[in-house]
């Protein structure tokens, strides 16, 4: 799995959050997406490697500014992660 890091300007608040979560759920099968207006990102979560042109087309569709956007592999939390550095 991928962890797809977008970063985002132009977001202020909760809707926004929650605009950009749902555009993306309609847009990528996702496993997971987390969005935050105070950081200005967005993660999705999937088992590809995601289009990178239609998810900027998207994110831009609803009013925002994409800067970056970027990946890495998915590595699940235990709890035990943090005993295990």
């Amino acid at each position: 799995m991928i962890v797809t890091t977008v970063k985002i300007d132009g977001m202020m608040c909760g809707m926004c959050e929650a605009h950009v979560n749902d555009v993306i759920r309609r847009t990528f099968p996702v496993k997971k997406v987390k969005t935050s207006y105070k950081k200005g990102i967005a993660e999705l979560v999937t088992t590809e490697v995601p289009d990178i042109e239609k998810l900027r087309a998207a994110i831009v569709g609803t009013g925002y500014r994409v800067l970056e956007i970027s990946h890495k592999p998915y590595r699940k939390k235990s709890i035990f992660s943090a005993f295990c550095k």
